[in-house]
Formats: C-alpha cells, structure tokens, sequence
C-alpha cells in the first residue's frame, strides 16, 4: 500500500500530508473505552482508515482503544499520533 504526498493549501513545501485517505470534517460527539474506563471525546474528521479525536488530555490513553460512535459498531482503533488534546486513529479489524 503506498500513501501520496500533497502540499496543502497555505502550507509549505516542508509541512508534507501524508495521507491514504481524503478526510470529511465533522463534529460528532463519541466515546473512547480501554479496560474499565470510558471518556468522552468529539471526532474531528473522518476518512476510511481511521480518525482525529479531540479528548480533554492523553495522557493516559493506550496505543488500542475501542471508539463508539452513535449509530454505528465499536471500532478498534490504533492511536498513530497524539498532541495535547488531539489522536490520530487507524481503524483495526
């Protein structure tokens, strides 16, 4: 499987997106469960392979969550990437 590179608009030559799939914006509130413990979190954007989340803070977020959206399965999902209050999530079967 390879990934493209595009230069978003308004972004340099050097901030690069490397992405398989194009992403929809949304604001949908879901939850995030690992073990016993459930938080609540807004996803940011969507695409086939996986997801942002918005949390209240990662620290303490393991690498393999389960993300329940309303309407839909739970979704193991792989945290690719964390910033202060943002993940990256792949979609895992």
């Amino acid at each position: 499987m390879s990934d493209f590179l595009t230069i978003r608009p308004g972004k340099s030559a050097l901030q690069l997106d490397r992405r398989i799939a194009p992403r929809r914006n949304t604001n949908i509130q879901a939850t995030i469960s690992f073990g016993k413990t459930s938080l609540p979190c807004i996803i940011r954007n969507l695409s086939d392979t996986g997801a942002k989340l918005e949390v209240a803070r990662v620290a303490g977020i393991p690498d393999v969550i389960l993300l329940h959206a309303p309407g839909h399965r739970p979704q193991t999902c792989r945290v690719a990437w964390r910033a202060l209050k943002e993940l990256g999530v792949e979609y895992r079967p």
